[in-house]
């Protein structure tokens, strides 16, 4: 039998709220989405003025950090003609995001699932998510 700790509702609203207040303080209104271990959705914000298209892909880094325990930009750099993970975007189908932006989220060594967020550019995206993790972590 396995024991699992889980993302809970208020904990999903603490990664929003701390990679909100990070998005609030550079000027990019984000989309922001937070899965379980299993890449499934737990919650989910659009901030007034992100992109619209940055629903999907918030959503989708999420889902790879969670599922794949490995933050989107590692895959990024493995993502290019000749290496064997080439490709490997249009795994899942095409939900495997390679772009910077989804972090995956571990307590007490254990993987418990993502944040993606999404519309800035790839290095905010990834400040973003991980100011999320910071402030999950500061207030747990």
């Amino acid at each position: 039998m396995l024991s699992i700790l889980r993302l809970s509702i208020e904990d999903a609203n603490l990664l929003i709220a701390g990679a909100r207040e990070k998005a609030n303080l550079i000027g990019v209104p984000m989309c922001i989405a937070v899965c379980d271990e299993s890449g499934n959705l737990i919650a989910f914000e659009r901030m007034d003025g992100s992109k619209i298209h940055s629903i999907n892909v918030a959503n989708d880094k999420a889902f790879t950090a969670g599922a794949s325990c490995k933050a989107t930009h590692q895959y990024n750099s493995v993502n290019v003609p000749g290496n064997l993970a080439f490709g490997i975007n249009t795994e899942c189908g095409g939900r495997i995001s390679t772009v910077g932006g989804g972090m995956p989220i571990q307590v007490e060594g254990q993987f418990i699932g993502g944040i993606g967020a999404s519309s800035g550019t790839p290095q905010q995206d990834m400040e973003v998510a991980q100011a999320g993790i910071d402030h999950f972590l500061a207030n747990k």
